[in-house]
């Protein structure tokens, strides 16, 4: 028996992380109720985003063209080159520091009990960026929990191979903690504090 199209619509909202029935049965039923124009506006937009939103063929972040603008910038300091987890760990850096550097996007960290390795993270593409001799330090800052600090020292490892110097966030970040919900001040902090990573 198939489900009704208020079944379908609960449903739906579950696939945002954090919202369980009950989260995602009162967003279903304040759409229908009291947004409409504006659930309208959300599905349009939503469907616009998953088609046209790829990833920069340089740094991996989101971007709808084939370069995303930080990369396209002539602006931005190519010595500089900092790792971070995700999309969300980069706009955290970019708001909470005066970081003029580019980036690389992991699009997650090494988890091979997951299946993550390398290669999932892109790692050729990076090791090619660093081969091209432009990179004096990459700035790793994944997170740091345990699959955060093994994918550091992979990188730290990676960079000296290519006569780059490695350097890691420091003080103020939490073990176990998230970049992206470390507050401002402590992010600027230990970005500004940067050590180098040793052998």
């Amino acid at each position: 028996m198939s489900s009704s199209l208020l079944e379908q619509l609960i449903e739906a909202f579950r696939v945002l992380p954090g919202v369980g029935p009950k989260s995602a049965q009162r967003m279903a039923y304040h759409v229908l109720e009291r947004e409409r124009e504006g659930g309208k506006r959300l599905a349009q937009t939503l469907e616009a985003a998953v088609e046209r939103i790829g990833h920069c063929d340089r740094c991996r972040d989101f971007s709808e063209n084939t370069r995303c603008t930080t990369c396209a910038s002539g602006s931005r300091d190519a010595h500089l080159l900092c790792a971070v987890e995700s999309p969300a760990d980069r706009l955290a850096i970019e708001q909470a520091t005066g970081y003029r550097g580019l980036y690389f996007v992991l699009q997650g960290r090494l988890s091979p009990l997951d299946g993550i390795g390398p290669r999932e993270l892109g790692l050729d593409q990076l090791a090619a960026r660093l081969a091209e001799g432009e990179v004096n330090e990459l700035i790793i800052a994944t997170n740091p929990t345990v699959e955060g600090e093994a994918t550091a020292h992979y990188l730290a490892q990676l960079a000296r191979q290519h006569g780059v110097k490695p350097s890691r966030l420091t003080h103020g970040v939490p073990l176990g903690g998230e970049l992206e919900y470390v507050d401002r001040g402590t992010l600027s902090h230990a970005f500004g504090s940067r050590s180098e990573m040793p052998q």
